[in-house]
């Protein structure tokens, strides 16, 4: 199961997810070490995450 990270680290201190790969610090570190089952989950719930930012170049 690939990871969803793509080499943009930083965290967004009010949601607390990486504004990069959207998940969270526990995620992040789990990630080496999870099953697939653990990955997917996260997978499922990154668009529901993704719904809720919006970055200084998007439209509201």
């Amino acid at each position: 199961m690939p990871s969803p990270c793509v080499s943009l680290c930083k965290m967004d201190l009010e949601r607390r997810y990486c504004m990069g790969c959207l998940r969270t610090i526990e995620e992040i570190v789990a990630w080496g070490k999870a099953d697939d089952d653990y990955k997917r989950a996260v997978w499922a719930e990154l668009p529901r995450r993704r719904a809720t930012i919006h970055f200084d170049d998007e439209e509201r």
